[in-house]
């Protein structure tokens, strides 16, 4: 029971970054570079927070496990997938998020050797012919520009994720990686203030910094205690449940429409991550 209610906190800590997001920047109480400024500020301050209260803390050395290429992954993901939620949906931006996330994992698994499997194989194609049916030219397509953005986003955080892969203390190294950002945090602060292209209201920061301190931070040290009871599969079909969860938060929250390109499109892609995931599993 514990370890089903880590990981289903953790699951809708993640969707509730695309909510903060997308609720933030629609109602333009903040944009889009503000909110990944306070996010990631926060994020590191929380995360500075429990890696000091960790008692892997002590061990010589871990207080600096990240790395300067995974913070750059970290922070690419982070400024891409706030200027994304400026035109897209909750739910459409995280069903081209994870996806995206999955493949660039799978791609680094092939291309550190891993021979393809005629499920994983068939299950890409069935996930990218549903990017394919979301993304394709019509009155509820999303915008080409914000959609490429949100890819970018996705697979930033797969090499975030492959780089993070085999850590021994991954909640020290992502709060090293969060700390890391700052100095790119300050450079957008000294580049975006003079054009004039900050604002943010009070209720603006309040929302980044929710998703920076707790459903970042917090969400992740939920899942790194989650992960060590959960199998390889299981862990990456749980987080198959995510796109689905944004939708549900974006309809009920937000007020965002369901249609029917979005549910064909949905079912598409998580059935083909499901049978890729299960191929590598079986393998």
């Amino acid at each position: 029971m514990r370890m089903l209610l880590l990981t289903a906190t953790a699951l809708v800590a993640f969707a509730a970054n695309s909510w903060l997001c997308r609720a933030a920047l629609r109602s333009g109480s903040i944009d889009a570079a503000s909110f990944t400024v306070v996010r990631l500020a926060s994020g590191a301050a929380v995360l500075w927070l429990l890696a000091r209260a960790s008692p892997a803390a002590a061990a010589p050395g871990a207080r600096r496990s990240g790395s300067p290429l995974s913070a750059a992954a970290l922070y690419a993901y982070a400024i891409a997938f706030s200027f994304a939620y400026l035109a897209l949906d909750a739910g459409t931006g995280a069903l081209i998020l994870f996806p995206s996330v999955q493949l660039t994992m799978l791609a680094g698994a092939i291309g550190a050797g891993h021979r393809v499997g005629w499920s994983e194989g068939l299950g890409v194609a069935v996930a990218l012919a549903g990017l394919v049916v979301l993304g394709a030219p019509g009155a509820t397509a999303p915008a080409p520009l914000a959609a490429a953005g949100m890819t970018l986003a996705g697979v930033a955080w797969g090499v975030y994720s492959l780089r993070g892969r085999g850590v021994a203390t991954p909640l020290l190294a992502t709060a090293d990686n969060f700390r890391r950002t700052l100095p790119a945090v300050v450079a957008t602060l000294a580049v975006a203030a003079p054009l004039g292209a900050l604002a943010a209201s009070p209720r603006g920061a309040l929302l980044a910094a929710v998703s920076g301190g707790l459903t970042s931070g917090v969400g992740y040290a939920i899942w790194y205690a989650a992960l060590p009871g959960l199998s390889p599969l299981v862990a990456g079909l749980a987080q198959l449940a995510v796109p689905v969860l944004a939708a549900a938060g974006g309809i009920v929250l937000l007020g965002e429409r369901l249609t029917p390109r979005l549910v064909a499109a949905g079912a598409l892609v998580l059935a083909g991550l499901a049978l890729a995931l299960a191929g590598r599993r079986g393998r």
